[in-house]
């Protein structure tokens, strides 16, 4: 699938050798988990405010399971706290390529974004991760943060759990070094999870070659 054009930009930039194998070690788990699953998978980005990392998460997510036309896999966001979704995320996402609208004026402002043209709109918004607009039960828990990974040693409904965690863009807010700090989060994001889900796909793609079912 086509993505619009900064965002297909973004991919030629991306290599395994500049995430550092730490970082790869630990993506490992949830990669190894997403190969062996069958069925519809759902994602929940999980970060205390849903208001930025969890927010970039499930956007880049949803991004690549569209690249890769990997249909089966669903993508949202939580938090243990509701606030709003951060105004710089949404304007380093729109810088990165994406379509954005806002749908509400509400301090807890509602947002649509879409990858490419025929995408499905991505509705955005800061959410309990238990909120019913995400899905009860049967999803994948993805802690971004480590105040809601220590806040949450189990997250309801959720079939497993694994551990992504990724330094707050927030400590930047107000300084000349905001919004390179944005950028450079969403951009390790949108790489790693890229890995992540290329290699699924390679994995699935390998899998019907052989005859395999998946």
């Amino acid at each position: 699938m086509r993505l619009y054009p900064k965002i297909d930009q973004l991919i030629s930039t991306f290599s395994e050798e500049q995430i550092p194998v730490e970082r790869r070690k630990s993506l490992q788990s949830l990669t190894d988990h997403l190969m062996d699953v069958t069925g519809r998978v759902r994602l929940n980005f999980i970060c205390t405010h849903n208001s930025r990392r969890s927010h970039l998460a499930q956007v880049w997510a949803h991004t690549w399971s569209n690249y890769y036309d990997l249909d089966f896999i669903d993508s949202y966001s939580g938090g243990t706290e509701e606030t709003a979704v951060y105004p710089l995320v949404i304007d380093t996402l729109s810088k990165q390529g994406f379509e954005i609208f806002q749908l509400s004026v509400a301090s807890n402002q509602v947002y649509s974004l879409k990858c490419h043209a025929l995408d499905r709109p991505l509705i955005l918004f800061s959410k309990k991760f238990s909120h019913r607009f995400n899905p009860e039960a049967d999803f994948i828990a993805i802690m971004t943060c480590d105040s809601a990974n220590e806040a949450c040693p189990m997250v309801s409904g959720a079939s497993k759990r694994f551990s992504v965690l990724y330094e707050d863009p927030k400590r930047y807010d107000g300084t000349e070094q905001q919004s390179a700090a944005y950028t450079e989060r969403s951009l390790q994001i949108a790489q790693e999870l890229w890995w992540v889900f290329a290699q699924v796909a390679a994995h699935r793609a390998s899998k019907k070659s052989t005859g395999h079912t998946v």
